[in-house]
């Protein structure tokens, strides 16, 4: 396994960044900026998604499209109390229990910042049960720390702002635990920047479309229209998954810093069996660390793409983080440097006669080594 050099800072500004489904704009931005150099096309579709095209060197090799979404979860701001409290609505998936004394950014339409808390309740006396009542997020507030609405107002904050957890990125005591806001899926996101750059440094058949997707944590929308934009032969999801390595599961698969995740399946999509095998192959032959990922709730951009014209060649290839869908959360550095190699590997060794391969397989359920 070679060792892989990775821009930290790349990383830092990608969870910094604010962008809920829908507002992905700061983050598109980034991504354009830093793919410049790289690619030799930059579009976008009319949901967001950003396609950033790098040519290969055969006029009909194959199409290939690499899919991380740019949003996170976060929340709108759905009423503002006469008292200067905002209610929230809940954008993607959260479990009201991770959100309490919690600092959040609420992003204008003009673009300034303010930082408030949600609310919560001391302990001192509460009946027991309060303290067992489940917590959803339609009951909370952010608490802005002004007096009354028309503070609120002076700020410029309306209905319908983005809210996103504030949390500035950190790398740990030790330095390859990396925590941070936004890694589902910033920290896949991260790693098709990387590949990108890798890809650019040496001749490639095929024609590469990095995606920067939208929408994917209110229905995987951005990617259902961006396939139609590429059409490819071929597509590689990449995300997060759920790690089970501290003590809440206590199990061992899909600990961090375990190497490479191939998606076998999930709740919406099966990995093509071709594909899937000449992953197997490239990580032996890399000496890479791999693991099987079985995420029955749930999916991936591999959902929507998949299914797009007449089928397209899909998997996804897997990342693992601690404390998904909450202010704060936990990656690994040597697991996105396995994933950046073996994806840079990938991109640059596949042929048209490959993914004829891969759809063979598909078609005939054929078991060869590919």
């Amino acid at each position: 396994m070679v060792e892989e050099t990775i821009d930290i800072d790349l990383l830092r500004r990608l969870s910094e960044a604010d962008g809920i489904g829908g507002r992905e704009r700061e983050v598109s931005r980034l991504v354009h900026d830093y793919a410049q150099p790289y690619v030799d096309e930059i579009s976008y579709d009319n949901l967001g998604s950003i396609i950033l095209k790098q040519n290969g060197t055969v006029n009909e090799g194959p199409k290939v499209m690499l899919s991380a979404h740019m949003d996170e979860v976060g929340f709108v701001v759905r009423q503002i109390t006469p008292e200067g409290y905002l209610k929230l609505l809940p954008v993607g998936g959260w479990w009201g229990h991770v959100m309490p004394a919690q600092e959040m950014t609420v992003t204008t339409a003009t673009g300034q910042k303010y930082i408030g808390i949600v609310g919560s309740r001391a302990p001192h006396g509460l009946p027991d049960e309060v303290k067992n009542k489940v917590m959803t997020p339609m009951t909370m507030f952010l608490d802005m720390g002004v007096a009354d609405r028309q503070a609120i107002e002076a700020l410029g904050i309306r209905i319908g702002d983005m809210i996103t957890p504030y949390i500035p990125f950190r790398q740990m005591n030790d330095p390859n635990f990396l925590a941070g806001k936004a890694w589902d899926d910033r920290f896949s996101l991260g790693a098709e920047l990387e590949v990108m750059k890798r890809t650019a440094q040496k001749p490639h058949e095929a024609t590469l479309f990095f995606t920067g997707s939208t929408q994917e944590e209110v229905g995987i929308r951005g990617a259902r229209t961006a396939v139609h934009q590429i059409q490819p032969d071929l597509a590689i999801a990449l995300d997060v998954t759920t790690a089970k390595d501290t003590p809440l599961d206590n199990e061992s698969s899909n600990r961090l810093g375990g190497g490479v995740v191939l998606a076998v399946l999930d709740s919406l999509t099966m990995a093509n069996k071709g594909l899937l095998y000449r992953m197997e192959r490239l990580v032996a032959d890399l000496k890479l660390d791999v693991r099987y990922d079985f995420m029955t709730v749930g999916g991936t951009d591999a959902c929507n793409i998949h299914k797009a014209m007449d089928g397209v060649v899909t998997m996804t290839i897997s990342m693992p983080t601690r404390y998904m869908h909450s202010p704060r959360l936990m990656v690994h550095q040597d697991d996105y440097k396995q994933t950046i190699q073996l994806l840079t590997s990938f991109c640059q060794s596949l042929s048209k006669a490959d993914v004829a391969l891969f759809k063979e397989a598909t078609r005939q359920a054929l078991e060869k080594t590919y």
